[in-house]
């Protein structure tokens, strides 16, 4: 078995329309010539891709591609086998571990399940970085724990434990927690997993409130076809048997111009999660 294959042709696709304001504000993120990959076996390769500040951004793909391992390199959580990650234009990778830290101060990330400690109250839970990375008096952290709450729609709700609200609730709960310390760029992972559509379609527009008025670049992995034509102003398609980016752009564009037939058919029909 050919466990590094040759780089695939990719194809980008230049939006049909007019570009938004997200799309040429100057990149925010950057992934230059990324492979990721577990010992022997090549996952991606030859990722190239920029995410304009203020984009909503969506990493789709079918099932197996790597969405989620993308992000975990995106985070922090994983190093690349070869290439770079650039937070505006310094390199996270190439970082000494104190301007990592500092770099990842700027982000909050949002898990498929929340992550939030059963142990705690929701106030409890969104107080937890503000606690672990500021010097803020209690009386502070309390107010700004409500502000981020009454943000998600979960005002009132800070004595709750986690296993005493819906999951969509849980979700939004996990989002403030992000929140908590103002960041510049907030991932997704899964957002709408395990929520029914009505409960997905609340969270799509909280995501387009928080970008309209915060100004925040949003990171999104899903296979969510509702969500993804929602909120995206740009994207990328990873395929799993190429094992790279097989195009980039607008979900509207791509589903009518791209020239890919897989990419066509995942945005007709949807990918298989």
């Amino acid at each position: 078995m050919d466990r590094f294959p040759a780089p695939a042709a990719q194809t980008t696709l230049s939006p049909t329309n007019p570009p938004t304001p997200a799309a040429s504000a100057p990149a925010h993120l950057t992934v230059a010539d990324l492979v990721m990959a577990y010992g022997s076996y090549v996952v991606q390769r030859d990722l190239n891709f920029s995410i304009g500040r203020g984009e909503i951004f969506i990493i789709m793909g079918d099932s197996g591609c790597g969405k989620s391992t993308l992000l975990r390199h995106m985070v922090g959580l994983k190093p690349p086998a070869a290439g770079s990650i650039y937070y505006d234009q310094e390199s996270f990778w190439d970082a000494e571990p104190e301007a990592r830290d500092r770099l990842l101060r700027r982000t909050g990330i949002l898990y498929q399940s929340g992550a939030l400690w059963s142990s705690m109250t929701l106030q409890e839970n969104v107080a937890l970085p503000l606690r672990e990375y500021t010097p803020l008096p209690p009386r502070q952290i309390e107010e700004i724990v409500a502000l981020k709450l009454a943000l998600v729609g979960l005002a009132g709700f800070e004595r709750f434990y986690p296993a005493e609200i819906s999951g969509g609730m849980r979700k939004r709960a996990g989002l403030a927690r992000a929140m908590a310390l103002d960041p510049e760029i907030l991932f997704f992972d899964e957002p709408s997993a395990g929520l029914d559509p009505i409960s997905a379609n609340h969270l799509d527009d909280l995501i387009l409130e928080l970008r309209a008025a915060l100004g925040t670049t949003i990171v999104v992995v899903t296979h969510d076809l509702a969500s993804i034509f929602a909120i995206a102003d740009n994207s990328v398609f990873l395929d799993a048997e190429r094992r790279s980016m097989i195009a980039q752009g607008n979900p509207r564009d791509l589903l009518e111009h791209c020239p890919e037939p897989k990419v066509r058919i995942f945005l007709s029909r949807g990918g298989d999660g």
